[in-house]
């Protein structure tokens, strides 16, 4: 399973905001076949959506780990009922990772910084 930092999960997260999900998983869960479905949208796309039917969160997360652990991907988010995957392919190359600025260059005043 790939590690991320914590700028690269917050770039990660924004550009998937848009995505819709491409792969769901069913009643009869986590199949060979479903698994080749990411692995080949994950070639493809790179992050990738996953909505999973399964009521039980305990079994989203494990779905979450399984996957990423299968195939060498890192979990970004999971919000509900949606998983988030990445994987870097090297060829493709799509998504490049910036770092992210948390303060745009401003100053913040003793308040502002007593708020966070």
């Amino acid at each position: 399973m790939l590690t991320l930092t914590v700028s690269e999960r917050l770039a990660l997260k924004s550009r998937a905001h848009a995505l819709n999900p491409t792969v769901m998983v069913g009643n009869a869960g986590l199949t060979e076949s479903v698994l080749k479905e990411i692995a080949a949208d994950l070639k493809r796309h790179e992050l990738i959506k996953i909505r999973v039917m399964g009521g039980d969160r305990a079994l989203r997360e494990t779905m979450m780990t399984e996957i990423c652990t299968q195939l060498h991907a890192a979990p970004v988010q999971h919000i509900g009922k949606i998983l988030v995957v990445y994987q870097p392919n090297p060829e493709a190359h799509l998504i490049a990772i910036k770092k992210m600025p948390r303060h745009k260059g401003k100053k913040l005043t003793k308040k502002q910084l007593g708020s966070r």
